[in-house]
């Protein structure tokens, strides 16, 4: 079993007042349609970070069967996230997959690719991609939990990659499914444009 860990404690900071994972997209919050993604990609439980359990977006999960795990030190940036759902786990799992809920291009099918991947001893990294251009999701095995508690500030897993090398694999996804995330007004509006509004 497989968990996949969606990020969403980010300060969105670069929307000017807006919060993007609050951004509707056909009648749903971003942040509640990659929820439902991550579920529907059947591959475990899901684990979704945030600011604090009362934030405005714990209510973009009403019904989803997801477990909200606050993060104290979301100021510190996204290595804090990652360190916090990590620890959060449920036990015995093969991988954690981290999913930052800022990239509507990825499907339910996307994430099934990536992790139909891990296979092997020691199992890889596997990291979706645009070509060999790397993006998201992130998929890490479950030797590597240790690892990923120990990170701060807002490289993210960078440095886990870093370290291990090696064991990266990359899944090509479909177009740019792998790299589009929505973190500022300006890309929005261009993504909205792309799909005709």
């Amino acid at each position: 079993m497989i968990a996949v860990l969606v990020l969403a404690a980010g300060a969105s900071r670069r929307m000017r007042g807006r919060d993007k994972l609050l951004e509707d997209i056909d009648g749903e919050p971003l942040l509640r349609r990659q929820l439902r993604r991550a579920l529907n990609a059947g591959i475990g439980p899901v684990l979704v970070t945030l600011p604090a359990l009362d934030h405005p977006r714990s209510r973009a999960l009403d019904g989803l069967q997801v477990t909200s795990v606050p993060v104290r030190d979301a100021d510190e940036g996204m290595g804090a996230s990652i360190r916090t759902g990590v620890a959060a786990l449920p036990p015995d799992l093969r991988g954690v997959m981290i999913l930052p809920a800022d990239m509507p291009d990825l499907t339910a099918e996307d994430l099934r690719s990536v992790a139909d991947g891990l296979t092997g001893d020691p199992a890889p990294i596997l990291r979706g991609s645009s070509g060999e251009t790397p993006g998201h999701p992130a998929l890490f095995p479950a030797d590597l939990f240790p690892d990923l508690e120990t990170l701060g500030g807002d490289r993210g897993a960078a440095p886990v990659i870093a370290a291990n090398l090696s064991r990266l694999r990359l899944v090509p996804l479909p177009g740019a499914h792998a790299l589009t995330d929505l973190d500022a007004p300006e890309a929005w509006a261009e993504w909205r444009r792309r799909r005709g509004g």
